[in-house]
């Protein structure tokens, strides 16, 4: 619909506004800088200022953009578009000054625009800063107008080319002050929208049920946002559910499926074996609430005690495991489905599919996830046909992922199932910690044509032990959901999946997969340093390093990057010292912002890593 209020700033001649008075239910509100005297003598002017008035247009004279608050009522304010054309401070001004006119404006902006409106603003080739400028000043050399929005709370939502010839009557002007026009060719319209608000960092208590009881615990900082998100449910437009249905309705074809997801406790319990602790989200159930092994249900308590996922290593186990009545959000569904099988509970030859959120603390990469949503397939087999099973779960999976590519007209997925052995050590973070659970047989990866598959989304198990049957064997298959959703939506960043903006799920109505466009375009990036004396004789745990920026942050860390390490002669004392990079990718983020985001993670630094700041 075209909007019901639309305020133009900055005219020169009013011709822009009198192009656009004639709008069906649309009120113009065009605005200059000048008083009324000066602005009628520019050319053209007096005729563009009949023709507002005679369509009902309202002007306004000696409006300063700044403090636009103080030029309309309270009732009169929430402008649903504001056009700002070829702002300049007037004269010489540098783009200093520049800079600072913007970020007036656009904090002037946030008072009076309605909530779902837009903020247009045309700037010459090159004075954005942005790679849509052809050609790209260098950054110190531009007007960062996405950096300065971005400290007043907005994101570049779109942008393209401002074509005033397009523009019946329109003519430039106001250069430098004076009657003459910019130069408008390859300039570029850059529109901009609210930004949605920060994470609130309040703490949040979550309840699970555990045993036969409800408990309580305090949801560790960095999955506040990640916790009851409810993307699997049955009302879920999310993407990663559509995903887990498309993938269970093929797999359906080939084996009776049965799901078995419902309920899965968060907790487990006690001491993961063969995985390394700083992996873990541990827990501290709220005081009073820890349940004695007793007083659970011994069929739910096998699915949440103990949970043994592979062989305890010197390498990946450290030492001091936590005491048996420790808990922590699980990092996996593979102890879930052990504990089913223990139970009997399983029928052979039948697909029991799980599925849900696990946790896992890791390093920031743009494809290393502290929480995704696993979908694991488990199946007992005849011993002897396990490879050909696995064969046919993997040519189902591609038959899915083919189809799923289809409607999303993206990149098409190369899928492909590569021997754990031809790996070697160099693993994503999802990859590494699935070997820690167990011994793996192949890992699914998937790249895109003509490129190789290199993303590890998912692995393959063969455990004859798991059933202690001489005729089973059972065959597991773990996907990463997150992954296969980003790779078929074309999301290069694993935030987005867990955004608050209500834009990216209105891309998908009713679970249909298709591109992702962002509505948060160019997004600024700040780069800041620390280097820091480590405790003598103690190694630096950078897994822990990573997550409390993560937390700090509330996932504004985009990368850590080691650029030194240095050992002092003679005392023979380590500095670390690691680049830190800024960015968001669906929120506003301005530099201050940035800035003390980095102030607090130095603090956090010393007081829980025991580093000393340089």
């Amino acid at each position: 619909p075209p909007p019901r209020r639309v305020l133009l700033l900055g005219e020169g001649n009013f011709s822009f506004a009198a192009a656009l008075c004639g709008a069906r239910a649309t009120h113009v509100v065009a605005t200059c800088y000048e008083s009324e005297e000066e602005a009628a003598g520019r050319g053209g002017a007096a005729r563009s200022l009949r023709r507002l008035r005679d369509s009902g247009a309202e002007v306004v004279f000696s409006v300063d953009c700044t403090k636009l608050k103080e030029h309309f009522l309270p009732g009169k304010r929430e402008f649903d578009r504001i056009y700002f054309n070829f702002p300049h401070c007037g004269r010489k001004a540098g783009v200093v000054k520049n800079r600072q006119l913007l970020a007036g404006f656009f904090h002037s902006c946030a008072e009076v625009l309605a909530q779902e409106g837009e903020v247009h603003v045309a700037l010459c080739n090159g004075q954005g800063g942005t790679p849509a400028d052809q050609p790209r000043r260098e950054w110190h050399n531009s007007w960062q107008i996405v950096a300065v929005a971005a400290g007043a709370g907005f994101i570049l939502s779109h942008i393209h080319p401002f074509k005033a010839e397009t523009i019946e009557g329109y003519k430039c002007t106001g250069y430098r002050s004076q009657d003459k026009s910019f130069c408008v060719e390859g300039a570029l319209n850059h529109i901009f929208t609210r930004s949605t608000a920060p994470m609130c960092s309040t703490p949040m208590t979550c309840q699970t049920q555990l045993g036969s009881q409800k408990v309580s615990f305090q949801v560790p900082q960095v999955l506040v946002d990640k916790i009851n998100r409810g993307f699997l449910e049955v009302n879920s437009s999310h993407p990663v559910r559509t995903v887990k249905e498309k993938l269970s309705a093929g797999l359906s074809q080939a084996f009776p499926l049965q799901n078995i997801s419902a309920c899965l406790p968060l907790l487990q319990q006690g001491c993961p074996g063969g995985v390394c602790h700083s992996n873990i989200f541990w827990i501290t159930l709220s005081p009073g609430e820890a349940p004695g092994t007793g007083k659970m249900s011994q069929g739910l308590a096998d699915a949440v005690l103990c949970s043994h996922f592979g062989q305890d290593t010197d390498e990946n186990v450290q030492e001091g495991c936590p005491a048996p009545e420790q808990f922590y959000l699980r990092p996996s569904l593979l102890p879930h489905a052990q504990a089913i099988m223990k139970k009997g509970a399983f029928s052979p030859g039948t697909l029991q599919v799980l599925s849900g959120p696990v946790f896992r603390k890791c390093r920031i990469t743009p494809h290393s996830m502290p929480a995704f949503h696993e979908m694991l397939v488990v199946l007992a087999v005849s011993r002897g046909t396990e490879n050909s099973c696995v064969q046919v779960l993997v040519d189902n999976i591609k038959t899915t992922m083919n189809s799923l590519h289809q409607g999303t007209s993206g990149v098409k997925p190369s899928i492909s199932l590569q021997e754990a052995a031809s790996f070697g050590t160099e693993l994503s973070d999802f990859a590494a910690f699935e070997r820690q659970l167990g011994e793996i047989q192949h890992f699914l990866c998937v790249g895109t044509e003509p490129d190789p598959p290199g993303s590890c989304v998912g692995v393959i198990r063969a455990a004859p032990d798991e059933l202690k049957s001489h005729e089973l064997v059972v065959v597991s298959a773990s996907l990463n959901l997150d992954l296969l959703a980003m790779l078929l939506c074309g999301i290069s960043d694993w935030r987005m999946l867990w955004t608050w903006d209500r834009r990216f799920l209105r891309q998908f109505p009713e679970g249909k997969l298709r591109l992702f466009q962002s509505f948060s375009l160019y997004p600024p990036s700040y780069v800041h340093d620390v280097s820091f004396w480590l405790p003598d004789g103690q190694d630096f745990d950078e897994v822990a390093f990573h997550t409390l920026a993560r937390r700090v942050s509330g996932e504004m860390v985009v990368s850590i990057q080691l650029r030194d390490n240095f050992q002092q002669p003679g005392t023979g004392r380590r500095s670390l010292c690691y680049r830190v990079t800024f960015q968001s990718c669906d929120r506003a983020l301005g530099c201050r912002e940035a800035a003390e985001m980095q102030l607090h993670l130095r603090e956090e630094m010393q007081q829980h890593l025991g580093v000393t700041l340089r």
